[in-house]
């Protein structure tokens, strides 16, 4: 099938990124970012296609946008694509350039934001227009989502959106999001596009240990902070089993068959040996996952303080979040107690469904040299929330990468930015995929 895009589209998805990316929209967490004058851009470009985008907030300056795209087929069931508008902060000092520059540069678009996500912001914005200029309507309906802090709680962007707007995603039963799609070379010259069919859980803990407060020159046998400093190296420690969730079987499978070894599953560590670059792709997602990174103790060096608090990212596959509670409650012991600081859904989707092949066949229909696979994301996405309503995420992101180009090196990294022609590579297999989706 011919390319069907028309010039002006890749010229905007250029643009669109760099615009983007000076708009400010830094979360820090605890409500600090104000995505809306971004979502007043989004939705100032839908408008001009001729759709109608509402913009939503639960709190002052968190704006989400939400748009509808009539299908052809109105027995068929909704797509819903969204993408986030917030980013993480950045130090201008770290970076090559400025973060929110947007600049152009040696074919190359800079900022924060670049791969995660404006930059597919950009591309369905892109594809929209020309569809407008076009005349194109994509089979069935497709529901366009910005939301508001995907990079914090999303309670504010998709979790609100799915707790009170649900009306405005009525019959959408799939969706389309970040981190998925894109070039992961291996180093021996081989392509791989792993396409996201499941995500870990989130799993973000609250551990206390409580004692007796006294002087530190006296002997503690109930001090807090030495309970919570063993309980802190039992987790960090710990070697969680193997778990192998239907999708990260098909991905093991897949790289199996592209490496030409024997896929054999009763060994999946030394399977991953075989597998070389491209074991990083799964090895994330073979096992439960529990990492501490906050301590917080103590007010006076010679002061025993009654209380002390760490934090721990963890993560579950899916089916394994009893597991992972059960192994936190025996690792925590009786002196510390450990609770939930932000918790979501493991997800799943099939790989072997028309949709999942319809990704598939649009890649390979603009990169034929590439292999694609399906992958689980070892982190989450705003996917998780939007499952509250039925439907099936999986992460497509187009961008053919150049080598040397870590895409998931630059998520939340310094220097973040992306090549042009990874951009116009993206718009065209989005449009591609989203016409026959």
């Amino acid at each position: 099938m011919a390319d069907q895009l028309d010039e002006r589209a890749l010229d905007e998805v250029v643009r669109f990124t760099s615009d983007l990316i000076r708009i400010d929209t830094t979360n820090r967490g605890g409500g600090d970012c104000r995505e809306r004058p971004a979502a007043e851009y989004a939705a100032a470009r839908l408008a001009e296609a001729g759709l109608e985008p509402v913009l939503l907030e639960r709190t002052r300056g968190r704006t989400n946008v939400v748009a509808r795209i009539e299908g052809a087929d109105p027995a068929a069931d909704a797509l819903l694509v969204h993408g986030h508008l917030d980013v993480v902060p950045a130090q201008a000092a770290e970076w090559s350039v400025h973060p929110f520059s947007g600049e152009i540069r040696d074919g190359v678009v800079w900022g924060r934001g670049a791969v995660d996500m404006k930059n597919m912001d950009a591309m369905i914005l892109a594809v929209v227009r020309a569809w407008a200029r076009l005349g194109v309507r994509p089979r069935r309906d497709v529901v366009i989502a910005f939301t508001a802090d995907e990079e914090a709680s999303a309670e504010d962007g998709a979790g609100f959106l799915a707790d009170r707007h649900a009306a405005l995603f009525e019959g959408c039963t799939e969706g389309v999001g970040e981190s998925g799609a894109f070039t992961f070379h291996d180093g021996s010259g081989r392509q791989l596009y792993p396409i996201a069919a499941g995500e870990r859980g989130t799993a973000w803990l609250k551990l206390t240990a409580r004692g007796r407060a006294g002087h530190g020159s006296k002997i503690n046998r109930e001090n807090a902070v030495t309970r919570l400093a063993a309980a802190v190296t039992r987790i960090g420690d710990h070697p969680w089993p193997l778990r192998l969730t239907p999708t990260v079987r098909a991905a093991l499978t897949e790289l199996a068959a592209v490496y030409g070894v024997d896929p054999d599953l009763t060994d999946v560590d030394a399977l991953l040996g075989k597998l070389g670059p491209a074991a990083r792709l799964v090895e994330p997602t073979v096992r439960n996952s529990a990492t501490p990174t906050m301590l917080d103790a103590g007010y006076k060096v010679n002061v025993i303080p009654g209380e002390a608090v760490a934090y721990v990212d963890g993560r579950f596959l899916p089916g394994g979040e009893d597991e992972f509670r059960a192994t936190l409650d025996r690792l925590t012991g009786p002196d510390v107690e450990w609770e939930f600081h932000h918790r979501e859904v493991a997800l799943q989707a099939p790989v072997d469904s028309p949709t999942f092949a319809r990704m598939r066949a649009a890649v390979e229909e603009f990169a034929p040299e590439g292999h694609v696979v399906p992958y689980c994301m070892a982190g989450g996405t705003d996917a998780k929330q939007f499952s509250r309503l039925g439907i099936t995420g999986y992460g497509f992101a187009p961008l053919r990468l150049p080598e040397g180009f870590d895409h998931q090196a630059l998520f939340h990294g310094v220097d973040e930015r992306v090549p042009v022609e990874a951009l116009r590579f993206g718009v065209r297999v989005l449009d591609r995929f989203l016409r026959t989706a």
